[in-house]
């Protein structure tokens, strides 16, 4: 029989690992068991901070159309209050952008609703 050699695919995966923890600090970046420990708990990291920016971009669109209603004389949860109530249906970031950016057609929108 003739012989084969093996460990190429082993190989691959650990050089994959390794190529992935590049940056890391101290053995996480070198040492392969190490590598892939880091590399799980980056993943969870990465997950759980997607989430949270959903969270957070949400939180900020509400604080951008609180002080452009305020600063019409009507505070945010009035607002959203009357745009349901009108049946509006623009969602938080795009409020959160006319807001930012073209202040005249938020002042519009709020005394459409008035």
């Amino acid at each position: 029989m003739t012989r084969v050699k093996r460990g190429i695919i082993s190989l691959k995966r650990r050089r994959k690992i390794l190529k992935q923890t590049k940056g890391f600090r101290h053995g996480l970046k070198s040492k392969e068991r190490q590598a892939r420990e880091a590399l799980f708990h980056a993943g969870v990291h990465a997950f759980h901070d997607r989430r949270k920016k959903k969270r957070e971009m949400r939180k900020l669109w509400q604080i951008k159309i609180n002080a452009a209603s305020r600063s019409q004389g009507l505070p945010y949860g009035k607002f959203v209050n009357k745009l349901k109530k009108n049946k509006i249906a623009l969602d938080r970031k795009i409020l959160a952008q006319i807001a930012e950016k073209h202040p005249e057609i938020f002042a519009k929108i709020i005394d459409g609703l008035a």
